[in-house]
């Protein structure tokens, strides 16, 4: 089992910044790609930005250029700035092993003000 644990939601003004992490822990071998999915109200959730073991990294269209996704050892991060009200949502964060489901963590909540 893998256990994930978010932190560094809040509650921001339009425009600023905030700076999620998310810890892994327990079985944590053979994990090869981590990231982050939102879930605004009312809204499926949504791919947000991953990253590989390699470091290669992905983001959705609505947040390049803004969002920068990184790795180190078993944390990842996810460094939001020039934030806007659209993104207000909990963000998850989620780590991939081949073959079996990915694992998720509880979320955490971002709220942007405009």
């Amino acid at each position: 089992q893998v256990q994930l644990v978010e932190s560094g939601g809040g509650l921001v003004q339009a425009g600023g910044s905030l700076r999620l992490s998310c810890a892994a822990s327990g079985t944590i071998s053979g994990i090869n790609v981590m990231g982050w999915y939102r879930q605004a109200p009312g809204k499926q959730r949504e791919f947000v930005a991953t990253i590989t073991t390699g470091a290669s990294t992905n983001y959705a269209d609505s947040v390049k250029g803004r969002f920068t996704i990184s790795r180190d050892k078993n944390t990842v991060y996810l460094q939001m700035n020039s934030l806007k009200p659209e993104d207000t949502a909990v963000y998850y964060c989620n780590a991939k092993k081949r073959w079996i489901p990915p694992y998720w963590g509880q979320g955490t909540q971002v709220t942007v003000s405009s």
